[in-house]
């Protein structure tokens, strides 16, 4: 378990590292009801740094399953009024978004596929706006963590519920740099490394990213026209930079959703939607999903890939090294936050507009000219492995090693 003080220093990391936060602001928090404690210590800190308002949007992963079970595909389809008039108050106010992704990467199992489906669609349709707002970084906004008991006991199943949560705190302090003597002075001089990489990508301005690897991977990805590489730090539209996800290992821009083609097979467990998928393959052809195949959740993959059009191409290519703290944890923490820091990724669906120039000022058919990928889903899926090796391809035909076995060469 973390010390008060580490807790405190983890909670001024979310507001002032991640959000940003700025005086006279108003915040919002979603977290699940476990995660109360944290989430008013987060509200206190923010009021310590000159926050206007806190307000919480409270989940119940629990009663999300009660109502999975009980609820008609109907009812399930229907988002309330409320919600989404909500949603629009916090975009009309410009708060910051502060969000604690921890919960039992298998709620959902066992539910009505078709219900999942239903009611992620209508949530998707229903939250699009707010989405558009935080990935054009018109809100400024950040994920961090902590551990729940059902979460933890998936990661540690051989221990007991509450060694396995200590544990999960142990692994999440050190991997937050929570251990360091100044936490936020760790996270800038992290920051800085991955910004000096995302400088070389940017001067090489690559039009392909070629990954193979020996368990069946051959994939180029093209790179959308105009692209921006991405690190860590990116800038809200207000001019005040912030911190997406913490923690963060990546570089990122958008691929070019008609020009990629080969098989990936997944590296680490996807879990969407309260339901695991593991083992599966992804063919493509000319930026369009032709094939796929799953051991583990393959209706769960399914509904990822049949929510529309968009959702058969990549919206997001991102790159870390095996020598990561997470990755070198050697911990398979069942959380995308965690999971996708610890290996390369692809994500299925929309492109962050941030990630080519000019892109928040573009339309919809000025951002597909360039290759942009649209959709209502935006869910990444684990491929780097310890074996793989990363080539740039210019457009010149030039290739420039990038990773060789699992880790950055340049």
């Amino acid at each position: 378990m973390l010390t008060q003080k580490q807790l405190q220093n983890f909670a001024e990391l979310a507001i002032r590292v991640g959000a940003n936060m700025q005086k006279g602001q108003e915040v919002v928090i979603r977290c699940d009801i476990q995660c109360a404690d944290f989430a008013h210590l987060i509200a206190e800190k923010a009021y310590e740094f000159g926050a206007k308002l806190v307000h919480i949007q409270w989940r119940d992963e629990v009663l999300g399953r009660i109502n999975m079970l009980g609820a008609s595909k109907e009812t399930l389809s229907k988002v309330p009024d409320y919600l989404t008039a909500q949603s629009k108050y916090f975009i009309r106010h410009k708060v910051c978004l502060i969000s604690v992704s921890a919960g039992d990467p298998n709620i959902m199992k066992g539910c009505d596929p078709d219900k999942l489906k239903a009611n992620s669609l209508a949530s998707m349709q229903a939250n699009k706006e707010f989405r558009a707002a935080t990935m054009s970084n018109y809100l400024r906004w950040t994920i961090v963590s902590i551990p729940t008991r059902a979460w933890a006991k998936q990661v540690f199943p051989n221990d007991d519920p509450a060694e396995a949560v200590d544990k999960m705190w142990n692994a999440i302090g050190h991997i937050m740099r929570l251990d360091c003597d100044n936490p936020a002075e760790a996270w800038r001089k992290h920051i800085d490394t991955l910004h000096r990489r995302a400088r070389f990508l940017n001067e090489h301005n690559f039009e392909y990213i070629h990954f193979t690897n020996n368990g069946g991977t051959d994939l180029r990805v093209g790179l959308a026209t105009d692209h921006v590489w991405i690190a860590a730090e990116e800038m809200g539209q207000d001019g005040i930079p912030f911190t997406a996800n913490m923690p963060t290992e990546e570089i990122f821009t958008a691929p070019h959703n008609r020009k990629i083609d080969g098989k990936v097979v997944n590296a680490l467990p996807l879990v969407n939607n309260g339901n695991v998928i593991d083992d599966f393959e992804i063919t493509f052809k000319a930026g369009r999903v032709v094939d796929y195949k799953a051991k583990v959740g393959y209706d769960a993959l399914k509904n990822i890939l049949t929510t529309d059009e968009g959702v058969l191409s990549l919206g997001e290519i991102a790159l870390i090294g095996k020598r990561s703290p997470i990755a070198e944890s050697g911990i398979l923490f069942y959380n995308t936050l965690f999971d996708e820091n610890a290996s390369c990724h692809l994500a299925f669906g929309a492109s962050y507009p941030t990630t080519v120039k000019g892109g928040n000022n573009m339309t919809e058919a000025q951002l597909a000219s360039h290759g942009m990928n649209q959709s209502l889903q935006h869910v990444d899926f684990m491929v780097g492995t310890k074996d793989i090796n990363i080539d740039g391809i210019g457009y010149d035909g030039k290739e420039t090693p990038l990773f060789r076995d699992g880790e950055w060469v340049i």
